[in-house]
Order: C-alpha cells, then structure tokens, then sequence
C-alpha cells in the first residue's frame, strides 16, 4: 500500500535507512514526524545533524510535546518519503 499526500506517492523508508541520513554519514538530513520523513538538509537550525538536544535521522513524534513550537513547524520542509 502506498501512502498518498497531495497526490504524491512516496518511497517507504526504515528506521535503519533514516538513521543513515543524520547529517553525519551522508549529506542528508532527514528527520521523521507522524509517519512522514522531512527534509530538513537546508534549514540553519539542523547543521551537522543536531538541533538543540534532538538528533537526525530519528523518529521525532513523541519529542515535539517538549519543544517550544508546535507541528507546524514541519510546513517549513518537503515531505520525502513515509517511514515504515
């Protein structure tokens, strides 16, 4: 089954291939909320694979509920793939 957001289909990713983009091993820098993989390569914040206490390449849903933004934050990147 392939998740459908905006009309776009996208590439199912694991836990293990988003630990991989984590701004260390690889160029990328991805970050996962709610199911969906962000890119977040470009944004000043996450340089070097870490913003404040939080890592790349994880899966960052339960950690929002202490961050001092909400959600919508995430609007700010692409949608790169699904993580399963």
């Amino acid at each position: 089954m392939e998740c459908r957001k905006k009309n776009t289909v996208f590439t199912k990713y694991t836990r293990s291939q988003l630990a991989l983009r984590n701004g260390q091993d690889k160029p990328l820098i991805w970050v996962a909320y709610n199911g969906y993989i962000y890119d977040v390569s470009e944004s000043r914040l996450w340089k070097k694979g870490m913003h404040y206490e939080h890592w790349a390449g994880q899966d960052l849903t339960e950690e929002l509920a202490d961050a001092p933004h909400s959600a919508e934050v995430f609007r700010k990147f692409s949608i790169i793939g699904i993580l399963i």
